[in-house]
């Protein structure tokens, strides 16, 4: 374990400053990434149909907390708020649609944006690599390709880290797009379907 752990701490260093960023927005974007995918997977199961959830609605009846689904929420955050007036409801009920949509698309454009900037960074990187091998052929010439090697190591290295980043992110970015996706639509079908209960 500990040999991994200089290994890992020894390749970041190799890397040079740009790492850290790098290293950072790594950290954060999984970070979201985990978030995101346990709430959302927490809409996905545990759910209630949408005939009961108009039937909840229909006898002004909270669905049991052991329900944690999409529906469930979408009728327990309804019922915590009915007045009773049909007009009124009806707009607290398109306001809990909204709001519930909202809050499923939460972070994912974030999430987009840091794996987009992984690569950017190893760009950087890649920058301030070659700038020190220009600097070290300026004063040695191309004669010492040992100084030459730690400058195109980091210029390698933080683009090989800004991808390995990046990638993953994309991919997780587009997995959780679709999975709101579907939910905003569950969400808005299941109010439209609860209209006619009010």
């Amino acid at each position: 374990m500990d040999q991994l752990f200089y290994a890992v701490l020894e390749y970041l260093k190799t890397g040079g400053p740009v790492m850290i960023p790098i290293l950072l927005v790594s950290l954060f974007m999984w970070f979201l990434i985990i978030d995101r995918v346990l709430f959302l997977r927490r809409l996905f199961f545990k759910n209630i149909p949408r005939v009961e959830a108009g039937k909840y609605v229909q006898n002004n009846q909270i669905p049991e907390q052991k329900f944690r689904g999409v529906n469930a929420t979408l009728v327990r955050e309804f019922l915590s708020k009915r007045t009773g007036d049909k007009d009124l409801d009806d707009f607290i009920l398109d306001e809990v649609v909204l709001r519930m949509t909202s809050s499923v698309e939460k972070y994912l454009t974030l999430i987009a944006v840091l794996s987009q900037l992984a690569p950017l960074l190893g760009l950087l990187g890649t920058v301030t690599g070659m700038m020190v091998t220009f600097d070290v052929i300026t004063v040695f010439g191309t004669g010492n390709a040992k100084a030459m090697a730690g400058g195109i190591s980091e210029a390698l290295i933080t683009t090989q880290t800004g991808l390995l980043v990046s990638i993953p992110g994309l991919y997780m970015s587009g997995f959780l797009h679709k999975r709101s996706v579907n939910l905003k639509h569950r969400i808005a079908a299941t109010g439209m379907y609860l209209k006619r209960f009010l």
